[in-house]
């Protein structure tokens, strides 16, 4: 069942998500919108966000590694969600990224509706924020809205200038803001809703006249704002949940975040953790009431747990199957079946393809394997 986060306004909304960036803080062949949190790809935990607004189409604008990103944007895409594929050839901001993106969009004569803005470096942002600030947008008629977030220290952030009226003037990048200007604690996320009909025209009147040579998205802002348009913004209640990842540090703290929310979840529906902070669960893991985790518990992958099962401690499956009230103490395993009630460990290990008989129980030292004459698999000791 889907979240429901859909605004109720029956006008067309699409999204673009930016992920061109080269990530090079990020010290890695891999491109920055692939590094896995809880076991999933960065840029997937945002289009995941995007599921249950009522998005008609959202578009990913790819750059850097741009063919391993759109594989597994195509293998992994959440479904009820139509996402097409853009590049940014030459990358000269995001500014640019974005009307390359309304290429995407070009079939609407009328440019009705609104465009949801998003970078793909924002894994934890919520669904529920993005649907809050779609409704904000549409009930204050504004032609664009802001994100934006209040922050001790907003040292790099772009900050939200206010004009006279309490609407959003500007926004200026720290590079090009006055003293006067960094001193505002109100920062841009970079996640925007605008409206479509006016949004093309105003990315046409944006120049890369800035210390970056770039063109700005932001810069958009001051043009609808010198336009006479209405500028909104609305703060997130949690500014964690609008943080981004340029490097590895940022990276590992997100992470942390994730992982504690998935488990909050886990434990509001019924399954027990001896300690939550050294209890590790890919979103993709499926778990049933009543299962017991002990500390250094690590499952990944598609795992699955029955009822009852108690895991750990110092366990790690990918991608096994583990049957109703089973233990399985410090194992190791991937692609295994473990029976209901079996009993499996300590110092055990199953290998792809193995299997636990259901109740049979193991002894320290047991090794799954593939029997060679028998195409079943089948446990011996090691």
């Amino acid at each position: 069942m889907l979240p429901d986060t859909q605004p109720p306004d029956p006008r067309p909304l699409s999204a673009v998500v930016l992920a061109a960036g080269a990530g090079t803080r990020m010290r890695s062949e891999r491109p920055k919108p692939l590094h896995r949190l809880c076991g999933r790809p960065m840029i997937l935990h945002v289009l995941h966000a995007l599921v249950g607004l009522g998005v008609d189409r959202a578009v990913v604008v790819i750059g850097h590694g741009g063919e391993r990103v759109a594989k597994a944007v195509g293998e992994q895409v959440p479904a009820h969600l139509d996402v097409e594929l853009v590049e940014q050839r030459v990358r000269r901001g995001t500014g640019d990224a974005l009307a390359v993106a309304m290429t995407a969009l070009d079939d609407d004569p009328d440019d009705a509706g609104d465009v949801l803005v998003l970078p793909g470096d924002t894994p934890l942002v919520r669904a529920e924020t993005l649907a809050a600030l779609v409704a904000e947008h549409r009930g204050g008629e504004a032609a664009a809205t802001l994100l934006t977030a209040r922050l001790g220290d907003p040292t790099g952030y772009g900050r939200g200038v206010r004009g006279r009226g309490g609407g959003v003037a500007r926004v200026v990048e720290q590079a090009d803001a006055t003293e006067e200007e960094r001193a505002v604690d109100e920062v841009n996320t970079s996640v925007y809703v605008f409206r479509r009909s006016v949004l093309r025209p105003a990315l046409r009147r944006v120049s890369p006249d800035n210390s970056q040579g770039e063109y700005y998205l932001t810069d958009v802002v001051g043009v609808l704002h010198d336009a006479g348009y209405e500028v909104g913004a609305l703060e997130v209640a949690d500014p964690v949940e609008v943080s981004g990842v340029n490097d590895r540090v940022q990276l590992a703290r997100v992470e942390a975040e994730l992982r504690r929310r998935v488990n909050l979840e886990w434990l509001a529906k019924g399954v027990t953790m001896l300690d939550p902070g050294h209890t590790y669960l890919d979103v993709t893991v499926e778990l049933a009431a009543d299962v017991t985790l002990y500390p250094g518990t690590l499952l990944q992958g598609s795992t699955t747990v029955g009822a009852g099962a108690e895991i750990g401690p110092s366990t790690q499956l990918a991608d096994c199957t583990v049957g109703p009230r089973a233990v399985v103490s410090a194992t190791v395993g991937a692609g295994a079946e473990i029976g209901a009630d079996a009993r499996v460990g300590p110092w055990a290990y199953l290998p792809p393809g193995s299997h636990v008989p259901v109740g049979s129980v193991t002894g320290p030292g047991f090794s799954a394997t593939l029997d060679d004459d028998n195409p079943g698999p089948s446990g011996e000791r090691a």
